[in-house]
This record gives structure tokens, C-alpha cells and sequence, in this order.
């Protein structure tokens, strides 16, 4: 039986474009700063109770927070923050956006480069970022700005993104500077069969693969980039470790001690995208097996009939913002490996656009069988849609016209 999205329609690039442009505006107007699921610590309000000092108190604010389908932010005193997550994603959209030749960018990605800088982590000599929050996990505070290795990818990748683009010297120093940051404070290793990289800090050893994944892929395009073989056999050795900690159905847990043992989408949509960097710039097809084994559990159970994105393999909600932006860009990145896979990320964009769209020009959050958390995220969500938006338009348009502004391109046939 042949499911719901697998009846065509067909759907403008053009429409895409629109939806794009009225994200550009509402970001832009709100200087790129924005509130985020995990900022409950920024709160003056909650910073000047004696409890704030308890670190179960701090996981409970943040959950509420985090949950609430009410924004009490502005009420807590909790500002509005430009993270730099949120920038570096934004950088990628626009270094994507400027290979289509539908917009001009230079000075977008210019202004955003500056942000980076401006946004670097204080106190180290090596160039590296962390959230504009603190955030307590279940065992450690992060402090505000501590620099850490998921947000640190993250901002070097886009900055390779802007050298790549116009041979900035000082986008390929910085990143570079970010790739020994993480060689020196965050790889470690026991033997030949046991590596990987510190998160969320430096002290904390605990192996979760999609930071392991990010942050080998980083060092095999540095590599490509400078030759420097300093960074090609840790990667290849903690890329190594956790593809080997692939289940038998291509599933990977988010981590290996018991309480990281969930299986969701953006974080197997993580693994699978670094994978394919990682054999695309070490040049090597040593995990190319992974990642076919992988992709097939990730279109076997992270999409409903209707073509709307689950966050776990084995139950549906939240449907999340952040999961639609991520299953977007993972169908593209990997369309080679099922003709269907721009149709049916098609097909999640058009989904989202019919549930989880504002007009005001920005996606909700999260929904629930119930009710919409209509709530606005700059990081989490809005970055995220702009950088899927982005990766779309490449994929459709850039085929299609590589024209400009106002050209319509033959249409594309989308699955629903």
C-alpha cells in the first residue's frame, strides 16, 4: 500500500524562495538574536534565588522552560541572545544562498563573520565558541560561553564555508585554530580500539557519537584544506570507534552509557552527513557501508505516512522544528542513495509549511497531539529552517536555473 507521500504533486522553487526571504526579514530585524529552549539559566530573575545553586533545581527550571507552550522569558528577565550556533548556521545558509546568484551576500556574510568573532570564547588562546547560555546536563554546569565541541564545529565549518567561497585567509586561520583547540583539549584516546572527544566539557569522556562524527568530519576537511596529517588519524580513529558501535538494524544511541541510549533523527541525521564528509574528504569509502546501513533504518522509521519527520524511531512526538531542518539537509546530502530523497524532503518542507508556519515570517517550535508550542527560537529553530531552506533551494534551483530573482523555474515534482 503505497503511502500518502508517495502520491505527487508539484511544488515552485519559487514558493520556497518566498517562504526563505520572509525568514531572512524576521531574523534580520531581530539582529539575529533570539530566545532558545535552554536559556532558563540566563534568567535575572531566577539567578537571584538561593535555590539557583541547586543542580536539581536548575535541570527542573530548564525542563519547564523548555516544555511550557507559554513564553514567560520576558517576564523572568531572560534577554534575547545572538548564540553562536545560530550565527554559524546563518553564515552557511547565505554561503549556499550565494551560489545561486538570486541574492547578493557579501555583505551578510561579512557582518556574520564579524558576529563569529566577535562571539569567541574569552578565555583561551585558541579560537572556540559555546552557547550564549549556561546549561546544567544531569551531571555537570556548562558555564555561559565555555567553549565546547559541538558549537565549535559548527562555527569552524562555516567559516571553511566562507574560505571556500572567496579564499578569506583569516575564515581558514580560525577554523584551523578551532581544529587545535579540539586536537589539544578535547581528543583522547586509550589504545588503538578506544577514542574519542570530550562533551560537554573538556572533563567529561562520555561517548556520544554525533559529537564524535562532527568533529572527526572537521578534521578531515581541515585536512583536505591544509594537508596537516596531525588531524587525519584521530579522526579516522574516533570515527572508527563509533562505527563500530552501529546496531545491527544501522541505528546509532545517542551515546554509550545507559542514560544516552535513545535513538532519534537529527542526531542519526548528524552521523550520517559527517560519515559521507568524513569518506569525502579523507577520501576513503572505508565507512561508506555505515552509512548505506544507516540510511535505510533512517527512511525506514523517522517518517510518518504524510511525509512529517519523527524525533524518535519509535514514537512520533514532538514533531520538532529542528527535525524537519535536519531531515531536509540529510535527504539532500544523501540523494544519491534513493532517488526519492529530494521528493521527500520536499515533501517535509511542504508538511511544516502547512503546520508549523507563521505568518509573521517564523516556524513554531514543537508540536504535540494536542497543541502547537508556537514559541519563536532563534538557534533551534529559525537558524536551523534558514540552513535547510537554503540547502533546498541549492538542490532544486541550482539545477534548475541558477538564474535570478523573479525567474520561475519549471516546477518540481514533490512527494506528499
Amino acid at each position: 500500500m503505497a503511502m500518502e507521500w508517495e502520491n505527487k504533486i508539484r511544488i515552485s522553487p519559487n514558493q520556497i524562495w518566498e517562504t526563505h526571504l520572509k525568514l531572512l526579514e524576521y531574523c534580520q530585524e531581530r539582529d539575529w538574536a533570539g530566545f532558545d529552549p535552554y536559556d532558563a539559566l540566563n534568567s535575572r530573575v531566577f539567578s537571584s534565588i538561593p535555590l539557583f545553586n541547586n543542580r536539581i533545581t536548575r535541570i527542573a527550571l530548564t525542563q519547564i522552560m523548555k516544555r511550557l507552550p507559554i513564553n514567560l522569558r520576558p517576564f523572568l528577565l531572560v534577554s534575547r541572545e545572538r548564540n553562536p550556533k545560530a550565527i554559524a548556521l546563518f553564515l552557511m545558509g547565505f554561503v549556499r544562498l550565494s551560489r545561486l546568484n538570486i541574492l547578493d551576500c557579501e555583505n551578510y556574510i561579512s557582518s556574520l563573520v564579524e558576529k563569529l568573532v566577535a562571539l569567541r570564547s574569552q578565555d583561551s588562546p585558541y579560537w572556540c565558541w559555546g552557547y550564549s547560555f549556561p546549561w546544567q546536563t544531569r551531571t555537570v554546569l556548562v558555564p555561559r560561553a565555555a567553549p565546547n565541541l559541538v558549537c565549535t564545529t559548527f562555527v569552524a565549518n562555516a567559516l571553511l564555508d566562507v574560505y571556500e567561497k572567496n579564499q578569506d585567509a583569516q575564515c581558514l586561520s580560525m577554523a584551523v585554530s578551532a581544529g587545535d583547540y579540539i586536537l589539544s583539549n578535547l581528543y583522547w584516546t586509550t589504545d588503538a580500539y578506544d577514542a574519542g572527544f570530550c562533551y560537554p566539557l573538556p572533563s567529561v569522556r562520555a561517548q556520544v557519537h554525533n559529537a564524535n562524527f562532527l568533529a572527526s568530519a572537521l578534521f578531515c576537511r581541515i585536512y583536505k584544506k591544509t594537508g596537516e596529517e596531525k588531524y587525519l588519524e584521530p579522526a579516522l580513529n574516533v570515527a572508527r570507534y563509533s562505527a563500530t558501535r552501529q546496531h545491527d538494524n544501522g541505528s546509532w544511541a545517542y551515546g554509550e552509557l545507559p542514560k544516552l541510549r535513545w535513538i532519534d533523527n537529527f542526531h542519526t541525521g548528524y552521523n550520517l552527513c559527517a560519515l559521507r564528509s568524513i569518506c569525502r574528504n579523507a577520501q576513503t569509502s572505508e565507512f561508506e557501508p555505515n552509512i548505506r546501513k544507516g540510511f535505510v533504518f533512517y527512511r525506514k522509521y523517522f517518517f510518518r505516512e504524510d511525509g512529517a519527520p519523527r524525533y524518535f524511531h519509535d514514537r512520533t512526538y514532538p514533531i520538532d522544528i529542528h527535525v524537519v531542518a535536519q531531515s531536509i539537509i540529510t535527504l539532500v546530502n544523501l540523494s544519491d542513495l534513493e532517488e526519492s530523497n529530494v521528493a521527500l524532503s520536499l515533501s517535509v518542507y511542504n508538511w511544516a509549511i502547512n503546520n508549523m508556519w507563521d505568518k509573521e515570517g517564523y516556524f513554531y517550535y514543537q508540536i504535540f497531539p494536542f497543541y502547537k508550542n508556537k514559541i519563536s527560537y532563534m538557534r533551534w529553530s529559525q537558524a536551523w529552517m534558514f540552513l535547510s531552506l537554503a540547502t533546498l533551494l541549492e538542490e532544486c534551483w541550482g539545477k534548475e536555473a541558477n538564474g535570478a530573482i523573479g525567474k520561475e523555474p519549471s516546477r518540481v515534482e514533490i512527494l506528499r
